[in-house]
């Protein structure tokens, strides 16, 4: 019978300690993922924004920006702060700016493929290469 091979242990993988801190990021990711959250973020990241900015900046309803306020809010990702009648949104969650950043970036090409398997060094990519 072959001797089975599997991959060394990265000296760098995560702990299971840091479960929580994977969920976290995953709730975070999925609760952006919606085009006008992306919006909004990005507008909050410039500074503190009303709802009556982020509507005339969006042109979209009130009541619509406001399920989407409610939706960040509700997982800790902004907050808001009262000033007479108005409600006041900030970013409250360190990672997103670090988030919005990297979506800015513009990746034309995928990243090269491995020659072959780094633990046995046998095998090939099946796919057709660009280079």
């Amino acid at each position: 019978m072959p001797e089975k091979t599997t991959c060394p242990p990265r000296v760098d993988a995560p702990k299971v300690d840091d479960g929580y801190m994977f969920s976290r990021k995953a709730d975070i990711l999925k609760v952006i993922a919606h085009p006008i959250r992306i919006m909004v973020l990005e507008e909050l990241a410039r500074g503190v924004k009303c709802v009556s900015d982020l509507t005339e900046f969006l042109e979209i309803s009130q009541p619509n920006i406001s399920q989407h306020l409610s939706l960040l809010r509700n997982n800790k990702i902004i907050d808001y702060f009262m000033d007479g009648r108005l409600r006041c949104y900030f970013l409250k969650d360190p990672i997103i700016p670090d988030i919005l950043e990297v979506m800015k970036k513009d990746y034309k090409d995928d990243l090269p493929a491995p020659e072959c398997c780094p633990v046995t060094k046998k095998g090939k990519y099946p796919g057709g290469r660009s280079n």
